[in-house]
């Protein structure tokens, strides 16, 4: 038979091992994500500029911490079609 303890260390380890390897990928996800935001060039005032798919206007515009623009509306696709490739980094900018 398989010694109890030492089966419940080896699961131990694997299991803190995961835990760390977790981490490490959701913190790296987190800064990737944040840097994408990074690119977008600013004005002087360190707003984003981008044209809004909603109206087809330019506009500087304030970052939230989640990254959405602060005209941005939940309820409208455009809105969510925006804050999608301002994170892909395929926004429309100028």
């Amino acid at each position: 038979m398989v010694d109890r303890r030492r089966v419940n260390r080896f699961l131990r380890s694997k299991i803190r091992e995961a835990g760390r390897q977790y981490e490490m990928a959701r913190s790296s996800y987190r800064d990737g994500r944040d840097s994408d935001l990074d690119d977008v060039p600013r004005d002087e005032a360190d707003r984003a500029r981008i044209v809004c798919r909603r109206y087809a206007e330019k506009r500087a515009v304030t970052l939230d911490s989640e990254g959405r623009p602060a005209c941005y509306d939940a309820d409208h696709p455009d809105c969510e079609g925006c804050v999608e490739d301002l994170h892909a980094g395929t926004i429309e900018i100028w």
